[in-house]
Formats: C-alpha cells, sequence, structure tokens
C-alpha cells in the first residue's frame, strides 16, 4: 500500500511534468503569424496544476475554490456579492429567475415587458421568454452597437419593469444615462456583462450598476473557466436567492441558511429545499481555472486595446467603405473581438471581405445572433418590437468581427492589416463624377 508520502512525490512528479510541459509548448501563447483565430487557449500551467490538485485531492464539485474565485472576482468588480454557475447563460437565467421569484415582494410576473437591445446574444433573450416576461427589443446605435438611449426612452410602458442592458462586445453602455431613466421610471437593470471583463464608466467596472450583472468565462471570453459564468449583486436577497436556485432550490450555501434551518426542524438541513431550483452548479476545476485566469485579465485587456489602436489607425485610410468603434469619453472598451462595419453604399459587400479574409486564414463571425428579432426562433414567442430596428438590421447584415485576443500580438495584427490592404487593392476604384 501506498504511504501518504509517496502519494504525495507521486502528485509532485505529476505537477512538474506538467510545468515541464508547458516550458516547451508555446502553441498557445500567439496565434500562428498568418493565422487569426476567433480565439485560443489563454491558459497555462497554474491553471492545469490546480485543477490536478482538485481531481487528485477528490474535492471536484462545487467548493473552495469555486467560493475564493466569487470572492476575489466581487472585489475586482467592485460589488458584494458573486455567485459563479456553470456559463454565462445560466447566469442570465438565474437572474432572471430571481426577479420572478415567488418569495420576492414587487416581483416581475407573466407578460411584464423587460426591454433588450436588438443586437445581444440569444441567451441574453432566451431567459426573459423563460421565465414569462415579455421581451421588448430596443434599436441600437450604429457606432457603439449598444442600445439607443433616445429609443430605450420611449420604449417604456407601464408594463415595463426592467431594463436588461448588454456591453455588447466589450463596448460600455452609458450606465449613467440608463440609471436615471430607471430611476425615473421605476425600473430594475441587469447588466449582461458577458463580454466585457474589466470594461470601464468613469473608472467603474461595468458589472457594478445595475440591480444584478451576468459574466461568461466561456473558452473565448476574455477570462475562461472553460465553461463557467457568474451573478453579481449588491442585493442581499437576490444573492442568496442566487444561491439557492443554481443548486437545487436547498439552503446549504445560503447566507440565511441556519436561520432558515430553525424554522424546520424536523428537517435535516442539508436537504432544506425553499425553491424550486436548477442545477447550475460549477466545478472545483472550474473554479481552480478562475483562482489563475484573474490574475491574468488585465494584460490580457491592455493586448488587445493594443490590437484595437493600431487598427483603428490603420483602417482610417479605408472610411469612406469601413466603419470601425472608437473608445467612448470616460470609458475602457475591453474588445472582446474587433467589429468591422461595411457602409451600405461600400463598393464590396461584407460577405466578400469576410470570405476574402477567411482565405487568409483570418476567422470571422457575424456581431453575436445578430437582430434577434429577425431569428425564426421568434415566431415562436411573443415578444413586442419598439420600431422597426433599421440600425441592428444594418448591422445584422453589413457587420461583422475577428479575433482580438491574447494571441494577436504585433505579427498577427499587422497580418491582419496586409490582408485587409490586399483586399481594399482588388477593389474596383470608385467613379469620379
Amino acid at each position: 500500500m501506498e504511504t501518504n508520502g509517496e502519494l504525495a512525490r507521486i502528485k509532485q512528479d505529476i505537477l512538474k511534468g506538467v510545468q515541464r510541459y508547458f516550458a516547451r509548448h508555446h502553441e498557445w501563447s500567439a496565434a500562428a503569424p498568418n493565422r487569426v483565430p476567433l480565439s485560443i487557449p489563454g491558459y497555462g500551467e497554474e491553471e492545469v496544476c490546480e485543477a490536478l490538485d482538485a481531481l487528485l485531492s477528490g474535492d471536484v464539485t462545487m467548493g473552495a475554490r469555486v467560493r475564493r474565485f466569487e470572492v476575489s472576482f466581487a472585489d475586482y468588480i467592485g460589488v458584494k456579492h458573486a455567485i459563479m454557475v456553470n456559463s454565462g447563460s445560466s447566469a442570465n437565467l438565474i437572474a432572471l429567475s430571481i426577479l420572478v421569484h415567488p418569495s420576492l415582494r414587487g416581483r416581475i410576473v407573466r407578460g411584464d415587458e423587460i426591454l433588450v437591445p436588438a443586437i445581444p446574444w440569444s441567451t441574453t433573450v432566451f431567459p426573459i421568454l423563460q421565465v414569462g416576461a415579455l421581451p421588448v427589443f430596443v434599436d441600437v446605435r450604429l457606432d457603439t452597437y449598444n442600445v439607443d438611449m433616445d429609443q430605450l426612452r420611449a420604449a417604456v410602458t407601464p408594463r415595463t419593469r426592467a431594463i436588461m442592458v448588454v456591453h455588447l462586445l466589450g463596448n460600455p453602455v452609458d450606465m449613467d444615462a440608463v440609471h436615471a431613466l430607471a430611476q425615473e421610471r421605476g425600473l430594475i437593470v441587469i447588466e449582461d456583462a458577458c463580454e466585457a471583463h474589466g470594461a470601464l464608466v468613469r473608472g467603474r467596472k461595468v458589472g457594478s450598476f445595475g440591480d444584478l450583472a451576468t459574466f461568461s468565462f466561456f473558452f473565448s471570453h476574455h477570462i475562461s473557466t472553460i465553461e463557467g459564468g457568474m451573478v453579481l449583486t449588491n442585493n442581499d436577497e437576490y444573492a442568496d436567492l442566487a444561491r439557492s436556485l443554481r443548486a437545487h432550490g436547498w439552503i446549504r450555501e445560503m447566507q440565511t441558511r441556519d436561520r432558515i434551518a430553525s424554522q424546520y426542524g424536523e428537517f435535516d438541513s442539508r436537504f432544506l429545499f425553499v425553491s424550486a431550483g436548477y442545477n447550475l452548479r460549477p466545478t472545483e476545476i472550474q473554479g481552480a481555472f478562475g483562482i489563475h485566469q484573474l490574475a491574468r485579465l488585465e494584460p490580457f485587456i491592455e493586448l488587445r486595446r493594443e490590437n484595437a489602436r493600431f487598427w483603428n489607425q490603420h483602417l482610417k485610410k479605408y472610411a469612406d467603405s469601413l466603419v470601425t468603434q472608437e473608445e467612448a469619453e470616460g470609458t475602457r472598451h475591453v474588445w472582446f473581438g474587433y467589429p468591422v462595419f461595411v457602409r451600405p453604399d461600400a463598393p464590396f459587400t461584407r460577405t466578400s471581405l469576410a470570405q476574402y479574409l477567411a482565405g487568409c486564414a483570418i476567422e470571422t463571425r457575424p456581431i453575436m445572433a445578430g437582430n434577434v428579432a429577425q431569428q425564426p426562433v421568434m415566431q415562436l414567442y411573443e415578444y413586442r418590437q419598439a420600431g422597426p430596428l433599421p440600425n441592428a438590421q444594418l448591422i445584422a447584415r453589413n457587420a461583422f468581427l475577428f479575433g482580438n485576443h491574447q494571441g494577436v500580438g504585433p505579427q498577427q495584427r499587422e497580418y491582419v492589416a496586409r490582408c485587409v490592404d490586399d483586399f481594399m487593392s482588388r477593389v474596383p476604384k470608385r467613379s469620379v463624377r
């Protein structure tokens, strides 16, 4: 039988082997000079060793590592509570499920309206439907792809209960204006910050403005736990509901568990259920990744910002055909990807440019889910459209993004610029009248 000392030495040998592997393994540190995928792994030996340590210990389901990551992330964003779940989509589902919970005074009820931008990710919208509320699609601005505040204000009706803003592609929404509208009309604010880790408005991180906020740690995001998400709030009641809802509706992780358990002494408190919940728990492996990923976030953000500054400067010469985003004054844009809008009167199409870049091994994709109001799924559900959504439709048809991440450095960004130059050199010149 192996002694504890022998097992400890075997474990150390395993972890040292991982360290040696990553010391020689450089493929993940950068994309190839002439290939730019939408994302590449952003983790290293620290995350793998921490995850292996969890596996070898047997402590693999939600536990101390998850709690450590929750505390660190809440501190980073500047909020009181962070509750980790298994994905950003689940974070949105938990946030909406809190707001309709039967125990909540003044809860959202079936048919109440929630305003949402028409260019979001799909699971920004689907939880609104899943909890019985009515999504109201509001048009966005062409310069930011974020919700148009004038349209948002005009969309409010007596049935409106909440605003779900999306900091699309890491570009912060004007939260001062959103907050003013919410205060004036008595609305709840949910921030979908799944693509906006570290984005700032007046020095304050997005995710700290709303009544609730959500983040995603999917593989392609600024930092990753492979899959994973977080619900954030300063509201104690919301936080405890989130802890219960993510794990079967039981009280185990609730801060009020002792008080609740004392009221129901006939039940084993480990199996005391106070809500109809889900099973959306993260694992200790995800927590292990998050602990070390958070330390990488600020350098990752700065590299994305350097890339965006370079491309913005380089592509200015094509301003008659291409529109790029600029960082708004008083904000920090964290560039989930690099979006490009092809003007409707350009002498080429979005598709032709995207296909040319694909031929150069530069991967592209549409802007998130496009105009969700036009997706076929919405034919199955009731929703309201606040006007014709012309900007959302233009973005859906004319914009795309390519990868901007920790694997894109000077060589890769210059390669992208050269490929765009090559494409533009082949475009027929506009006729001069």
